[in-house]
């Protein structure tokens, strides 16, 4: 049995063709050139991408993992801030009527943290609350395979909650990190992404390492808050950044134990994220086959 899986964001889109273990046959990326597209051009592209798909498979269903809020039961988008005309999108109704297979719409963070739980970092763990720093920063809680939504389906935002030094989004992001490098370094901050930061960090750098510290201290206030109220098995960190696992891990382990006793913290403590760019599709392709 063969599932298309999709993970859209606002600069690419993923594809995929799964099987029922998890297996990918093929897949592949396009831009999603949203600025200039919209919500109709990613609609387009998506529909193309699974009639191609079809002359080459039988699919069993179609698997989506979207950026934005996303009704559930309706499988639609409820809200997309970086996408325009993304909002209101009814991507059940359009891919059963188009193609009559059963269809699945979740949030990307969400799959993600399915992904991970199902086939990752989190295999061995009942419950686990995933982090994704990037350009902001993002959560999901799971627990025995179940995403917990929320009253307006925005549980896990984790985004606006407030640390010591101001809101995650703005202390404890990719983003974050880069720019207050620049700043200590008096950079261009255009010039100063992840992977200059580490470069920065490895050379010893004094400017970076400052930057690293402030922003390794604010996310463990974050985790810390994550633990007490969800208390589950582990914690998975996601996200381009943590790639960098044997320079953060030791860091931000010693913050966690810093600030909560030590029967408050993950039995099974932090993870770093295994299935990276594939976690998305293989979290929708999860629900997908709970749905069926």
């Amino acid at each position: 049995m063969i599932y298309s899986c999709f993970d859209i964001g606002g600069t690419a889109i993923k594809f995929g063709l799964i099987d029922e273990t998890g297996r990918f046959r093929k897949k592949g990326s396009l831009p999603t050139e949203a600025q200039t597209e919209g919500g109709p051009g990613i609609v387009h592209k998506v529909c193309s991408l699974i009639h191609r798909q079809l002359t080459d498979h039988p699919l069993e269903g179609i698997g989506l993992s979207t950026a934005g809020i996303v009704d559930t039961e309706r499988g639609s988008i409820d809200y997309a801030l970086s996408i325009p005309g993304y909002t209101g999108t009814d991507w059940k109704g359009i891919l059963e009527k188009e193609f009559h297979l059963p269809c699945i719409v979740e949030n990307d963070t969400n799959c993600a943290a399915l992904g991970e739980w199902w086939l990752g970092a989190g295999r061995d763990m009942a419950s686990l609350f995933a982090v994704t720093v990037g350009t902001s920063i993002g959560g999901a809680f799971i627990e025995n395979g179940h995403i917990l939504h929320g009253a307006s389906r925005a549980a896990g935002e984790i985004a606006y909650m407030r640390v010591p030094a101001g809101r995650l989004h703005d202390v404890a992001s990719a983003t974050y990190l880069c720019r207050k490098t620049a700043r200590q370094k008096a950079a261009d901050p255009e010039k100063v992404d992840g992977h200059k930061v580490f470069q920065f960090v490895r050379q010893g750098d004094a400017s970076a390492l400052a930057a690293l510290d402030a922003f390794c201290q604010n996310l463990a206030d974050g985790l810390a808050n994550i633990a007490c109220l969800c208390n589950p098995d582990g914690i998975v960190l996601g996200g381009g950044i943590m790639a960098q696992e044997a320079i953060l891990r030791p860091r931000l382990e010693q913050a966690l134990a810093a600030r909560l006793p030590k029967m408050m913290l993950p039995p099974k403590g932090l993870a770093f994220a295994q299935r990276q760019n594939d976690a998305g599709m293989l979290g929708a392709l999860y629900l997908l086959q709970q749905k069926k």
